[in-house]
């Protein structure tokens, strides 16, 4: 018996690693299922599978998550309410535009890219664009961080806000910039240059491939979000979200810690830009308005402000129910119950329901941080506890008055 339980003991995942690895086998089983158990299956059974749960919605619900994880390190770790994080997604979508499309077209610049030598324009690796794409959005970042960082809770997300109105309208009216074209306007950037992986090169049909891809983007997201909680830099943001004054008493400098979360909290919104331009074969500038931040932010809130794998969830969640879940399940009902209601039409009054009925009864989100969870869980205090702290607050007064009172005595 001890034999076998030593034996179990040595076999238990660490608690570290089960969230990892679950990650991890449930990207292998979808891989499978959808490459090669999928096309092997009844025929009903695979028009359901594309009716409820289309790879390309769940290739889409990826690029979220990985925008929901580094819009999760400005709110959910540093405490900075960001109403903007759209204005990267789009730097993103655009770095691709620039350096994987005909767009410049004066131009003949070929790096390992996936189209012909003698097509002119900008043709770069999609490995190298996202590097140039997380860079920039970095480096604005750091622009948009700078003047705005210094302001806290209402203003700074006022200020968040303009900057993610002010980068999509600069896209939307970009054709003509002083004579320079920037993003062709309204008509945006298509198409953009297909993933190339080793020689193949990937077509748009290529579904299972890109799931990989953007399966292991998300990782890699995953991975640095994780380790930047539990380092020096992620404690610091911690600090400051719990009290920014207490914070900078015990000398963390909150200018420099504030803005290296804005830059690599941009850089996940780089890296989702540039996998969801190549995902949608283009760069549109309506594709980019504010709506998508406050998405975005109910991901964080809903699965859990603080907690990596609670965005991970609520991001995937509500990913698919925005795209695949609302649209089917409005059919479902309007079929059972002979009723024409546009569902998608009035996502933002399901989601603003959902978040209204988060508050009042789980304001932690799904899988929330322990230490909110704490804070927001607080038991109230009873009568005794109230009667004494009263109490404590009022005893300098009361020493005050004794004290007088024993100078007066006689």
């Amino acid at each position: 018996m001890s034999t076998v339980d030593s034996a179990a003991r040595r076999l238990r995942v660490p608690p570290r690693l089960r969230w990892p690895l679950g990650f991890l086998l449930a990207a292998i089983v979808v891989y499978v299922f959808y490459e090669y158990s999928l096309p092997n299956l009844d025929e009903g059974i695979q028009a359901w599978v594309q009716r409820w749960l289309p790879l390309i919605s769940v290739n889409e619900a990826l690029v979220w998550a990985m925008c929901a994880l580094g819009l999760n390190i400005v709110v959910g770790y540093a405490g900075l309410l960001d109403l903007g994080y759209v204005a990267f997604w789009a730097i993103g979508g655009y770095t691709a535009g620039w350096l994987m499309s005909t767009f410049f077209f004066q131009q003949n610049i070929h790096f390992f890219g996936s189209v012909a030598e003698g097509v002119r324009g900008i043709h770069i690796n999609f490995w190298t664009v996202l590097v140039a794409g997380a860079a920039l959005c970095a480096l604005f970042g750091v622009i948009i961080g700078a003047p705005t960082l210094r302001l806290r809770s209402d203003y700074l997300a006022l200020v968040t806000l303009g900057f993610g109105e002010i980068i999509p309208q600069v896209f939307t009216n970009g054709e003509n910039i002083g004579g320079f074209n920037l993003s062709n306007g309204t008509k945006g950037i298509v198409p953009i240059d297909p993933i190339k992986v080793g020689d193949t090169v990937l077509g748009p049909f290529d579904l299972t491939a890109k799931f990989a891809i953007f399966a292991i983007l998300t990782a890699i997201v995953l991975f640095v979000s994780l380790r930047l909680r539990v380092g020096r830099l992620g404690r610091a943001w911690l600090a400051i979200r719990e009290d920014e004054l207490a914070a900078s008493a015990m000398g963390v400098p909150l200018m420099r810690t504030k803005l290296s979360a804005y830059a690599i909290g941009a850089i996940s919104g780089g890296f989702g830009g540039v996998a969801f331009a190549t995902h949608v074969n283009g760069v549109l500038p309506d594709r980019f308005n504010f709506s998508i931040s406050i998405i975005l932010l109910a991901m964080v809130v809903l699965g859990g402000m603080g907690n990596v794998w609670g965005v991970l969830i609520g991001a995937l969640l509500l990913a698919w129910f925005n795209s695949t879940g609302l649209p089917r399940g409005g059919e479902a009902f309007n079929d059972t119950f002979g009723t024409s209601i546009n569902f998608p039409a009035n996502n933002f009054l399901i989601f603003g329901a959902a978040l209204v009925l988060m508050m009042l009864f789980k304001r932690e989100g799904f899988l929330p941080e322990s230490r909110t969870k704490l804070v927001l869980r607080e038991p109230e205090r009873t009568e005794v506890e109230s009667l004494g702290a009263e109490l404590e607050e009022q005893a300098p007064e009361l020493e005050e008055a004794l004290d007088v009172e024993r100078e007066s005595r006689p």
